[in-house]
């Protein structure tokens, strides 16, 4: 037989009329607390709603909203018209026993059923330190970003959106920023494209994952540049690529060593204009070759188009699809260097014949990306800001690219070997030998750390062995009256560990 109802005046709840917490949750927790340490054994019948509600002074349906969610969560049992009894195996109890069930014996770690691309995702895992302004790569300046503008512009689309704007967007994304980013890539980047063939996603990762997946079929071989950015190699094997590392040389990617190291590739992934992380540009009669290239074995052009907004020495290089009279470049651009990393705004612009497929495929895979900062970004391009914010950026990039390596220069030339560079937002900087024979980049990049100062290491960026030891030194988001103190602190903690 059940046992009789607790005493409700034996309960020790005690609701606050005058705390935040609506009195129903406090109910529900303090209740919640006596089950759980035993004090109303497992089994126990609660007091009605009626006579809760009663000793308590509250309404009947405080109480009964405080019951549902422990009957929800597997608190109590029955129908709170028939009465309410503390569950015989609690939920906690419950997880308890499946934990328990599931850990391996100590000692013996279980080995999880990871797929080969899984493990090869995982392994591409690079160590993430704190992202300081100091000489972090690929950081831009925001403290010198428009937001008075951008925060307008995005009240303005936001105040009362139209229902288009709710729902039902296209997979390819916001008609007019599509429309927006081919009027300007025709003039800057001199792209050939219209509206439909352009393609919004979160970013350049997200964009070659995309077009792998409509291009290549899993195990199908995909050319990268060596060293290249890893993002580049995780988006490919995302979609089920087979890596082929390529090297790169004075000219940028080599097209005769591709060929030669997969006869059967049909796709490249290549960043002409800036080749990350060298910096490099790709030599006219590269390229030429390599639509050559594609053309000839029906092969595909992936150009990411990274950094190709600051360059330092004249107009920004004409992009590689300017070039491409036989439909076989898919050109890719992200937002999130010019404007600010967390924007995740990019596109890709595809061959005429590709839009139907690659928009299907945008569909099947995302829906469609995120309208929130679409609407602004149309504004932002169309009433001239991002080209004033390219212009500003472009001349303070350049200065302290200038800055960087006259310090480099001066308190660390004994040491380290710049490479000079005409674009991007870094400079290369190979080991010396005296610096090469007490530590590699790796060891350099963690000593510089544990001063504060945040650059990358140049092998990590290999697939292969790597050919060349050096640092990475970001140097956008770094003011120049702070710049000299970050090359001092770099130069001592590595000359501290030469002595």
């Amino acid at each position: 037989m059940p046992r009789r109802a607790v005493n409700s005046a034996l309960l020790p709840l005690a609701l606050d009329r005058e705390e935040e917490k609506p009195m129903h949750r406090q109910l529900y927790d303090q209740l919640r607390e006596l089950i759980l340490t035993g004090r109303v054994p497992t089994g126990e019948r609660l007091p009605s709603t009626r006579t809760l509600s009663r000793d308590l002074s509250v309404s009947r349906n405080t109480v009964a909203t405080a019951f549902d969610q422990l009957l929800a969560e597997g608190y109590l049992e029955g129908r709170i018209g028939a009465g309410s009894y503390v569950s015989r195996e609690l939920p906690e109890e419950t997880l308890s026993a499946r934990s328990d069930a599931t850990c391996a014996p100590e000692g013996h770690p279980r080995k999880r059923g990871l797929s080969e691309r899984g493990q090869a995702l995982a392994g591409l895992r690079r160590k993430q330190g704190k992202r300081t302004p100091t000489f972090t790569p690929g950081l831009p300046d925001v403290d010198d970003f428009p937001f008075d503008v951008w925060s307008r512009l995005m009240s303005r689309a936001w105040r009362r959106p139209p229902l288009d704007l709710l729902a039902n967007q296209e997979p390819a994304g916001y008609r007019p920023l599509r429309e927006a980013i081919a009027g300007y890539l025709r003039t800057a980047r001199a792209v050939r494209c219209d509206a439909d063939q352009v393609i919004i996603v979160s970013g350049a990762q997200q964009a070659i994952g995309l077009a792998a997946h409509v291009l290549l079929d899993d195990g199908d071989p995909a050319l990268v540049e060596d060293p290249g950015f890893p993002g580049v190699r995780g988006a490919l094997l995302g979609a089920g690529a087979k890596l082929i590392p390529v090297p790169v040389d004075a000219e940028g990617y080599d097209v005769d060593a591709g060929e030669k190291l997969s006869p059967d590739a049909k796709f490249v992934c290549v960043a002409p204009s800036h080749q990350y992380p060298l910096g490099l540009t790709m030599s006219l009669s590269r390229r030429l070759k390599l639509l050559e290239w594609a053309s000839r074995v029906d092969g595909w052009i992936l150009e990411d188009d990274y950094d190709s907004e600051y360059r330092y020495a004249g107009r920004p290089l004409a992009a590689l699809q300017g070039l491409d009279r036989d439909g076989r470049v898919v050109y890719i651009g992200s937002f999130s260097k010019v404007m600010f990393p967390s924007l995740r705004l990019g596109y890709l612009v595809v061959p005429k014949d590709l839009t139907d497929p690659f928009r299907h495929a945008r569909a099947a895979l995302d829906d469609h990306p995120s309208s929130i900062a679409q609407p602004a970004m149309t504004t932002f391009i169309e009433e001239g800001y991002f080209a004033a914010h390219l212009r500003r950026m472009r001349k303070l990039y350049a200065a302290r690219q200038n800055k960087l390596a006259q310090l480099l220069d001066v308190h660390l030339s004994d040491l380290l070997e710049i490479m000079p560079s005409e674009a991007g937002m870094h400079l290369v900087a190979d080991l010396k030998p005296s610096l090469r024979a007490r530590m590699n980049d790796v060891e350099a990049v963690e000593i510089a750390a544990g001063a504060g100062i945040n650059v990358a290491a140049l092998s990590g960026y290999y697939v292969d062995k790597p050919k060349r030891q050096g640092l990475l030194l970001g140097y956008a988001a770094v003011q120049e009256n702070k710049m000299e103190a970050g090359v001092i602190k770099l130069s001592e903690a590595l000359r501290a560990e030469l002595t």
